[in-house]
């Protein structure tokens, strides 16, 4: 039995040594679907037993002995629902041992164990999730339901364990487990446990196992989406909106500024040889707002009345955009106006357009963004 424990220890003291961390590679995950993160589990194994029926007799402890061991094999099935917490269900067997004696002669037992396991990745848990991580340390406990095809017998039954697991590859590990499971006292056919208690009132059994791991389907962690970063791109598109809220304002004010103060009773005359302004939106060529219209429609009224001729003139802001760009939006913007003008009855041919492309004459910057309509010398 302390030869058993000692090889574990052993193995478990070498495992710790060969882990090795990369801490940049360690992220937080996000949880996956269900049908991720699956896994099947083949192993070989050396079993102990030891039986409530032995207390007492003074029969030798080793795991070793041929009265109280044997082989075994393993088939399980499980799925990580996390990184550091998965679930297992493991159906162990083929070949064990009722001890009453030193004599191996009779003592051969069929049976099998199907256990649900509870797993924790230690590993990940204390380190975070690292997809490449070489060595992961998992302890598990459940419970489950043993039987004994020798003697026809069901029995209820605990487990606890340790599994060391090493990463081949992305689908594919080596594992050594280690485990007690602790069963009902007939499982081994004989039940004389005569009301002792402690750990030998109850038919136990050891086992050393090395298996291979079989990761199905997705079996990695998607990283966390960076929320500082996320936060930043909103930011940056709260300002850009705040700044076109802005410049919306900015106009509303100069076209009430420009109402309010409009006089009331004024020849057209007074206002010929002064621009009239059309606003216009960051890279648009429609106009803003019709009110801007009231005062090119008094210019069309008075050139039509003396048959002059009117220069529209469109511009772009220099503060975005290209020149390439700027320049075609100073030119559809100077169409636009042409063609309300027309509307209005002026004739096309008395019209004439320029396009001065990007510029930085007025402020606030979207005052640039404009035409212009006066009448040509």
């Amino acid at each position: 039995m302390k030869k058993l424990f000692i090889v574990l220890a052993l193995a478990g003291m070498s495992l710790t040594s060969m882990a090795q961390e990369d801490p940049t590679l360690k992220y937080s995950v996000a949880t996956n679907s269900f049908w991720s993160n699956w896994f099947i589990q083949a192993g070989a194994d050396w079993q102990a037993w030891y039986s409530n029926e032995e207390h007492g007799l003074g029969l030798a402890r080793s795991p070793f002995k041929k009265f109280r061991s044997n082989p075994g094999a393993s088939i399980a099935i499980g799925k990580w629902f996390t990184p550091g917490l998965g679930l297992r269900t493991k159906l162990q067997g083929i070949w064990g041992k009722t001890v009453t004696d030193e004599d191996n002669y009779g003592n051969h037992n069929s049976y099998w164990t199907l256990n649900e396991h509870v797993m924790f990745n230690l590993s990940n848990l204390i380190y975070g999730y690292n997809p490449n991580r070489v060595w992961n340390l998992i302890p598990f406990a459940g419970a489950g339901i043993s039987r004994t095809m020798t003697h026809n017998l069901y029995a209820m039954q605990l487990s606890v364990g340790l599994q060391s697991s090493w990463r081949l590859n992305k689908h594919l590990n080596i594992y050594l487990e280690g485990g007690w499971n602790r069963l009902e006292g007939d499982v081994d056919g004989v039940d004389k446990s005569n009301g002792q208690r402690g750990w030998d009132s109850h038919d136990n059994m050891f086992y050393a196992e090395l298996g291979l791991n079989f990761n199905l389907g997705k079996a990695t962690w998607n990283k966390v989406p960076d929320v500082d970063a996320i936060k930043a791109l909103s930011q940056s598109q709260i300002d850009a909106l705040q700044k076109q809220l802005d410049d919306a304002n900015a106009e509303n004010a100069r076209l009430k500024n420009m109402l309010a103060n409009q006089p009331e009773a004024k020849s057209i005359k007074e206002y010929v040889t002064t621009p009239v302004s059309v606003f216009f939106n960051i890279n648009k060529t429609n106009i803003a707002s019709q009110k801007d219209l009231v005062n090119v429609r008094a210019l069309a009224n008075y050139a039509k009345d003396n048959n002059s001729k009117l220069l529209v003139t469109g511009y772009a802001d220099s503060a975005t955009g290209t020149p390439a760009i700027n320049q075609r939006l100073s030119e559809g913007r100077a169409n636009t106006v042409a063609e309300e003008l027309v509307k209005m009855g002026v004739s096309r041919d008395n019209i004439s357009t320029s396009a001065k492309g990007g510029v930085d004459d007025l402020s606030p910057v979207s005052f640039n963004r404009r035409a212009t309509v006066q009448v040509a010398e």
